[in-house]
């Protein structure tokens, strides 16, 4: 399925329900969206996507956007060597090692169910 306005869609489908249905990745909102077919999923998908859009400006309200896939990251001159070393033992490029090793810590700590949200 192609992004529409910067956000992108899932696709799955219920052999229940006997059609295809997704939901906008990326956002904390919950933009869902269904369709009989392929065809009709696109469109659903585009559709909801301008009625979420719609439905906060009507509201005055900045609407959630996806993530872009950036991720501004400091750390010390001692960890960025480290870093440096252990991407270069894998053969990897900086950015490649860090997003599989983020992304490995980041699923264990999601299935372990520790995950403590902070409001400020």
């Amino acid at each position: 399925m192609k992004p529409h306005k910067g956000y992108v869609g899932s696709i799955e489908y219920s052999t229940e329900d006997k059609c295809f249905h997704g939901k906008v990745l990326g956002v904390r909102d919950v933009i869902t969206f269904e369709g009989s077919n392929m065809e009709d999923l696109e469109a659903e998908f585009r559709a909801s996507v301008d009625d979420y859009l719609g439905y906060c400006k009507s509201r005055g309200r900045k609407p959630d956007k996806p993530y872009s896939g950036k991720l501004p990251f400091r750390t010390t001159p001692e960890h960025h060597r480290l870093i440096t070393q252990a991407a270069a033992a894998s053969a990897k490029s900086i950015n490649q090692w860090m997003d599989e090793i983020l992304a490995e810590a980041a699923n264990r700590q999601v299935r372990s169910g520790n995950l403590k949200i902070k409001v400020r």
